[in-house]
């Protein structure tokens, strides 16, 4: 243990300088993260390491994350610029973060390492992720950098874009864990994760932004709207829920990456809010290159974490009468997505203090609730009250739809003001997920170490 203990140390004293020239940071920043890459591998796995070895692991991923926080801050606009092609080239979050573990070696994780560290649960993960935290915070704090990812991630992605005329020539189709319908002048969004009260994880990522990307890019509809399917939970057994958050399970037993939320929150959360963008005009608010439809949410059961979180991005919210809405992820450990910028424009501030930091539960119809919520009807009237909107919405045509929500908001979020917020969000929420008070919680509040994957 001595040996490792004087070998870290070794090392951390070995820590480069930033002399300003990329390539050459580059070089010996690398070199010196690899090496902490070796020493953390030559460690037993973190549950048998003893006090020593837990400390040398420490040091070796701290020191690793400052010097990364250090050569980012001079060159995150350089690495940027080198996977993008001078921003020419506009890539996801997703492979963006890889290829910068293939430019910079060392600078974040590699494909293979976060998915040997996905293997093991949450509590027995070095955190590695945190690296790609600190990779998105940087790059999303540069102004022009961090707008051009976030024009890159309001793309509609390829696999929707294929299966448009599939949705066209049918009306109707089947992700999985997601679902597209028409119904009318609209095109609805069905969640659809039965087992889990259609709570989201890694299996209704990408489903779901599909289902957006269609909904938007449906010429045949004029709105979308946000609905939960049935369940198969015992208690919920054949009703409707909307969506009960984060699989706080999945949290618990490792199987939701670092790289989840970032795409989820850039993705189809922000599509929801934006529209989609188009590839060649910003899809900032002042130049209107958008396409976007407003959205209409139907709350049935609850609206919990994430559920609630996609109210906050809606023209229009219709809930059930015994409907509830909770913004738990202090209490679990997390930071619930866009939520601290966007309740406190419906509630207030001490409101969403209260949610967010105490966990207040807003009954759909109460004053608090009719704050975010624009009509409550009884449970059985959800789908005359559904149709009666769509028809009030679209009866008078939607010329105006799109250009009312930029203005709503360049006034409110405009895309700079997201991007800064997501530049805290990225490093925050990364620190937050590898944090063991996540699971301290998780076992407290959720008994999650009772549950089954």
């Amino acid at each position: 243990m001595q040996i490792a203990t004087d070998a870290v140390a070794s090392w951390s004293a070995t820590r480069p300088e930033i002399a300003g020239h990329f390539q050459l940071d580059a070089d010996a920043h690398s070199k010196f993260w690899r090496k902490g890459a070796d020493l953390l591998a030559a460690l037993p796995d973190k549950p048998k390491r003893h006090p020593a070895e837990a400390r040398a692991a420490e040091t070796i991923l701290r020191t690793g994350r400052e010097s990364r926080e250090a050569f980012l801050g001079r060159h995150a606009e350089a690495v940027y610029g080198a996977i993008t092609k001078d921003m020419t080239a506009l890539v996801r979050a997703e492979p963006l973060v890889y290829e910068a573990a293939s430019l910079v070696p060392g600078l974040t994780p590699t494909r293979a390492q976060v998915a040997a560290q996905s293997e093991k649960p949450q509590r027995d993960k070095d955190g590695i992720e945190i690296d790609q935290g600190i990779f998105f915070a940087r790059v999303l704090a540069h102004p022009a950098a961090g707008a051009h990812l976030c024009h890159a991630m309001l793309l509609p992605k390829p696999e929707s874009v294929a299966r448009l005329p599939e949705l066209q020539a049918r009306g109707a189709l089947d992700l999985g864990t997601a679902a597209v319908q028409r119904h009318g002048k609209a095109t609805m969004v069905l969640l659809r994760n039965p087992r889990y009260l259609n709570a989201e994880d890694e299996t209704t990522l990408h489903p779901v932004e599909t289902a957006v990307d269609l909904a938007i890019l449906d010429p045949a509809s004029e709105l979308a709207v946000l609905r939960g399917d049935t369940v198969e939970h015992a208690k919920h057994a054949g009703r409707r829920v909307f969506c009960t958050g984060i699989n706080l399970t999945h949290i618990y037993y490792g199987k939701i990456s670092y790289l989840w939320f970032i795409t989820r929150e850039m993705g189809f959360v922000n599509k929801m809010m934006r529209g989609l963008a188009r590839r060649d005009a910003s899809p900032d608010e002042i130049h209107g290159g958008t396409i976007e439809k407003p959205w209409v949410a139907a709350v049935e059961a609850f609206a919990i974490g994430g559920g609630c979180q996609y109210l906050l991005t809606m023209d229009y919210v219709v809930a059930a009468s015994d409907a509830y809405m909770t913004l738990p992820a202090r209490k679990e450990g997390i930071i619930p997505g866009a939520a601290n910028m966007r309740m406190p424009r419906f509630t207030g501030d001490r409101i969403a203090r209260q949610a967010i930091m105490s966990g207040r539960q807003l009954d759909c119809d109460s004053p608090e609730g009719r704050l975010i919520c624009d009509e409550v009807v009884p449970p059985g009237e959800m789908d005359a009250a559904l149709s009666r909107v769509i028809a009030t919405f679209t009866d008078s045509g939607m010329v105006s739809a799109a250009g009312n929500r930029r203005a709503f908001r360049v006034a409110e979020e405009p895309l700079d003001m997201f991007r800064r917020y997501m530049a805290v969000y990225a490093r925050e929420q990364a620190y937050c997920h590898f944090s063991p008070a996540l699971i301290g919680n998780l076992e407290r509040h959720w008994n999650a170490q009772q549950r089954k994957m």
